[in-house]
């Protein structure tokens, strides 16, 4: 027996809710420049100014830093800054740094050259969008992959170092720089752990050693930017697989070695109930 099309129950379209109570604006508008830093360092790298392309990448990583701050003190958290800013971090720490290292040092090689730098932007997507979903999950203190703004950071100090140093131009076939390319891409979809630095707070005491290791990290910054900059990048970018190694290495506890016992495979002794007389 058919049913006619009177009778049957119509769907609800669906409604798109309105951002009816606005939104926040002094850490979106952090975010936009971020944005539009990044998007000026695809435009500088088209016309061959590598030197503003790995800069403009480094305005958008402080803006990236500043927003979110902004946002915790202000209490201006939201969903759509949340997603906004990983679209921003798409354009200006995946698509710019891709399309600056092809230009700048893989170009040369061809088919391999552009397939690292699309590798790149893709694994970028990926880590951004596996972030906004474990957000919740993940131990705060911890992030798995490599941060796609640690990754670029990675690229552009590394172009910033090259003229720091005397090159002009564009690097003539660094191997180097493509095996890196491709390493960047792996750490950031793996899941080795690298350390988030949210625990660290700047505002409590600490001890009169740290201020004095804090300013003079400063001055030497001040007086060789790139090669400290470069340096931290590369650094934190090794330390996940190196931590990792090590924790591998690291014998578990309790576990017995040579012929000690561990803790909980001591043997454990009854106390002798006495007979009866």
């Amino acid at each position: 027996m058919s049913t006619s099309t009177a009778e049957m129950p119509r769907r609800r379209p669906r409604r798109i809710l309105p951002l009816r109570r606005g939104v926040y604006l002094l850490p979106n508008l952090v975010t936009s420049i971020g944005l539009l830093a990044g998007f000026y360092s695809i435009i500088a790298t088209m016309n061959d100014r590598f030197w503003m392309a790995a800069a403009m990448i480094l305005v958008a990583q402080c803006c990236d830093v500043l927003d979110g701050r902004i946002a915790r003190l202000a209490r201006a958290s939201s969903s759509f800054g949340v997603q906004y800013d990983s679209l921003a971090d798409l354009i200006s720490f995946g698509v710019a740094p891709a399309v600056l290292v092809y230009a700048w040092a893989l170009h040369p090689f061809g088919r391999w050259g552009w397939l690292a730098a699309a590798l790149y932007a893709t694994c970028g997507a990926l880590r951004l969008a596996r972030f906004n979903v474990q957000v919740t999950s993940v131990e705060r203190r911890h992030f798995l992959g490599l941060p796609i703004p640690a990754a670029a950071a990675v690229i552009s100090t590394t172009v910033l170092l090259h003229f720091d140093l005397g090159g002009q131009g564009a690097a003539h076939r660094p191997l180097l720089m493509l095996a890196i390319v491709y390493l960047l891409a792996g750490l950031m979809v793996s899941e080795i752990r690298y350390s988030s630095f949210k625990d660290v707070h700047l505002h409590r005491r600490h001890p009169f050693p740290v201020l004095i290791g804090i300013i003079v990290i400063v001055l030497v910054t001040v007086g060789a930017p790139w090669p400290v900059l470069a340096t931290a990048a590369v650094t934190y970018a090794a330390s996940g697989p190196v931590g990792a190694l090590l924790r591998r290495a690291r014998p578990a506890r309790g576990v017995t070695t040579g012929s000690s016992t561990a803790p909980h495979l001591r043997p454990v002794t009854v106390d002798k109930v006495p007979k009866r007389s």
